[in-house]
């Protein structure tokens, strides 16, 4: 059994790690009886931590929020990704670049040696390259992320991707980050269906005060949210049958050709969506494979008119040496 004082430093660490713990499942953790961790949690309560305890089913143990945030306990691997994150979080998130600095000073006063070298090493060799920024106000992202955690509604005013305008509110259900952009995964009440934005194109987020009984997702979330970043709305649908197994062409079919789906062991079909028919015959001729145009997204007249051009051009070329 641990002593004392570090059982009470890991009883903290655990319930910071989650919202709410059984009696039983603390108890577990700690390799004690219920009678010691109560002491213990009194222990807490009079070094001023709000340890808040429930009975009956569904009962336990919580922190609650006091006057003042208590120290975060964090183990090792925890303590290098808080240092990595908070490197890194300036070029995605606005306005974080002191605060980021700060915490990272106090961070790195009581890191061991060991932990320090390893938490500098990948920003000691890495470069940031100048692109299109696409950084958030903190305050925004963590608007929506409460929003997410505790099921309050959201109303927002959303530009679409011409810039037109609208009001919307929404369940907000998660978060998604892809490197460069955030979005946001929410069943929309004016849609009645879900829903990804791009959080860079909200310009006003306002929490409502109500909460919702969060929805099931029917499907899972991350791919969901990939297949739609990946393939944003398009104002031409097409599906093309490909001659090769999803197996076989999707380490060579990048995300933003479409989506590939199995149809049987020699064919599989790509689902993908374009502007215009020079970007569908574009996209079809950097697939590589043989391919059957099954649904044309109406786009028949202006792929033949293009395809016409493109064959005339080609006919200027020289005719190859002997």
């Amino acid at each position: 059994m641990l002593r004392t004082s570090h059982r009470l430093l890991r009883l903290l660490s655990l319930l910071q790690s989650r919202r709410h713990w059984t009696g039983g499942d603390l108890s577990a953790e700690l390799e004690v009886d219920r009678r010691t961790l109560r002491r213990d949690v009194e222990r807490l309560r009079e070094l001023g931590y709000p340890v808040q305890a429930s009975s009956g089913p569904g009962g336990g143990y919580a922190l609650g929020s006091g006057a003042s945030m208590p120290p975060v306990l964090l183990e090792d691997d925890e303590a290098v990704a808080v240092a990595v994150a908070l490197r890194t979080a300036a070029t995605s998130v606005a306005q974080m670049e002191e605060t980021a600095i700060g915490l990272l000073a106090k961070l790195d006063q009581w890191l061991p040696a060991r932990l320090r070298r390893r938490a500098s090493a990948l920003y000691s060799v890495t470069v940031s390259l100048p692109g299109n920024s696409h950084a958030l106000p903190v305050d925004d992202l963590t608007a929506i992320a409460v929003a997410c955690r505790d099921g309050f509604r959201l109303r927002i005013d959303y530009a679409d991707r011409d810039g037109k305008a609208s009001k919307r509110t929404l369940e907000p259900l998660r978060l998604a980050h892809s490197g460069s952009r955030w979005y946001l995964l929410a069943w929309d009440l004016q849609r009645e269906d879900w829903r990804t934005f791009r959080v860079d194109r909200m310009r006003r987020i306002e929490t409502t005060g109500a909460q919702f009984p969060v929805r099931a997702f029917p499907g899972d979330v991350a791919e969901y949210l990939s297949r739609s970043i990946a393939q944003p709305p398009a104002r031409h649908r097409a599906q093309v049958r490909l001659k090769g197994t999803v197996e076989a062409l999707a380490p060579d079919i990048p995300a933003w050709c479409g989506v590939l789906h199995a149809l049987d062991d020699n064919y599989c079909l790509l689902e993908t969506g374009v502007e215009t028919a020079g970007e569908l015959l574009a996209q079809l001729a950097f697939l590589g494979v043989d391919f059957e145009l099954i649904d044309d997204g109406g786009l028949r007249d202006a792929l033949l008119h293009a395809l016409g051009r493109l064959q005339r051009g080609l006919s200027l070329l020289p005719a190859p040496r002997a």
